[in-house]
């Protein structure tokens, strides 16, 4: 039996974000872990539950590691990744159980467990401050991006446009669940500004679930302007064909805790247009077009920029290869054995 217990509850989400990272990593650390998980997939209270209370007894005293941001309060020999603190931060966004949920555990699970791993400084920073923990009881270690991750040919990409009824070859993407901090509102409203000024065959894409009604609030979008396709949820294998069909993606999001569709749009040879602020300063580098996520109209000069100026996105494209080739799940995965294996 591994010496290291992994809190694999996220194998029964849809594999989005944390759920991601959690797969990444348990796909490179398996020989190191013992992964414990449902009998069956588990949501809501029923898997809060599960984690609460079964976990503790399987872990029989092991190191335990929660990878997604949540864990047994009652193990406190535990390394837990914070990916954010968001439901802490904004608990507008969420719905109210959800967010009283997290304001109840968070602060007791962090000052509980042996070390913390976050994945931006940016994340460790929120953490620091808003609990007052030690600055040496928090890691961190960078989300990254695999080599499936790449640009894809133009017969990939055109069956891709099939399959997702995407009506135009020249889009600009936005990748994300339907949820507040993904700022989609604001998107829209710049879009209904700027697209009037930009080639007619030119089309925003929207891709990514509605976001559940246990977890979050309305997204509050209304009116949805012209030349405007929703995909809804899309499955991993698609991804590279569907950011490297993109002229750009367009990411206005108000607050991430790492940002992954930048990233792997940018291993993809897409330019990127996102927000300034948060962790997705940190993340892109100097290899987007950064907006302030608040301003419509600089989310819509963001958008002109990267449609009009050809030697811009040629720039972009070039720098997101060249940063993206260093920030690799190989990477991650070298770097959390490190830390867990400090506490065996």
């Amino acid at each position: 039996m591994a010496a290291i217990a992994l809190n694999a509850r996220f194998y029964s989400h849809l594999p989005t974000g944390m759920q991601r990272y959690g797969l990444e990593m348990a796909k490179r650390l398996y020989a190191d872990l013992d992964i414990v998980r449902p009998s069956r997939p588990m949501s809501g209270t029923e898997g809060h539950l599960w984690e609460q209370f079964y976990l503790p007894t399987a872990t029989r005293g092991r190191l335990l590691w929660s990878p997604n941001n949540t864990g047994p309060v009652a193990v406190s020999r535990q390394i837990c990744t914070i990916h954010d603190i968001i439901p802490i931060e904004r608990p507008d966004w969420f719905n109210a159980r959800f967010s009283a949920w997290y304001r109840w555990l968070l602060p007791r699970l962090l000052r509980r467990v042996e070390h913390i791993i976050a994945v931006s400084e940016f994340t460790k920073t929120r953490v620091l401050e808003r609990f007052g923990i030690e600055p040496s009881k928090v890691t961190v270690v960078w989300n990254g991006v695999d080599g499936w991750h790449q640009p894809r040919s133009f017969e990939e990409v055109r069956l891709m446009r099939r399959d997702l009824k995407i009506p135009s070859p020249h889009y600009l993407l936005c990748l994300g669940s339907l949820e507040p901090r993904k700022n989609l509102r604001r998107l829209l409203s710049a879009w209904q500004q700027i697209s009037p000024q930009l080639p007619s065959e030119i089309i925003l894409v929207i891709a990514g679930k509605v976001g559940a009604s246990s977890v979050f609030a309305d997204a509050g979008l209304t009116a949805i302007p012209d030349r405007v396709h929703f995909t809804g949820y899309v499955e991993e294998n698609r991804l590279p064909a569907l950011h490297s069909g993109a002229l750009a993606l367009v990411y206005p999001s108000l607050y991430e805790g790492f940002g992954l569709p930048p990233l792997e749009a940018m291993a993809c040879g897409t330019p990127v247009v996102t927000s300034f602020g948060t962790s997705l300063t940190e993340v892109v580098g100097d290899a987007a077009v950064l907006v302030d996520p608040l301003d419509e109209m600089s989310i819509a000069d963001g958008i002109r920029q990267i449609v009009e100026d050809s030697a811009l996105r040629e720039r972009l494209r070039t720098l997101g290869l060249a940063r993206a080739k260093n920030i690799t799940w190989e990477r991650s995965a070298k770097e959390t054995r490190k830390v867990l294996s400090a506490f065996l």
